[in-house]
């Protein structure tokens, strides 16, 4: 049974930075898949943000944070991570791990069907 279990949330000032983990289980060694970081604020509609193949490493990022956060991932470990720096107010929201199966050469913000139960994620002063 496939498992995605985030961490790393909590709160932070503007300006500072914060890395969210997601362990992964239930893939086999051979599988191909796409991790993916989702984020939903209050009162919003869920927002892909980031994304990285287990393949190939590719990734790809929401324009409103691309340059300020890293997605990576240990394969020693089935960890994937969410470096968050230069973090807004507007950042403030519930962070979820989302897997899809996928062969594209290219990691795609869509379509993920399978899902963490999310951290929560606030900036403030």
């Amino acid at each position: 049974q496939l498992q995605l279990v985030e961490s790393g949330g909590g709160l932070v000032q503007p300006g500072g930075s914060l890395r969210l983990s997601c362990v992964v289980s239930g893939f086999t060694t051979g599988d191909t898949y796409a991790i993916g970081w989702y984020r939903q604020a209050p009162g919003k509609e869920r927002e892909g943000i980031s994304c990285i193949l287990n393949y190939n490493n590719n990734t790809a990022y929401a324009d409103s944070v691309k340059g300020r956060f890293t997605i990576s991932r240990d394969g020693t470990k089935n960890t994937v991570y969410l470096q968050m720096g230069s973090l807004k107010p507007d950042d403030t929201g519930v962070y979820y791990c989302a897997a899809k199966r996928t062969q594209f050469r290219d990691c795609v913000i869509w379509n993920f069907q399978y899902w963490g139960q999310g951290t929560q994620v606030t900036v403030s002063s």
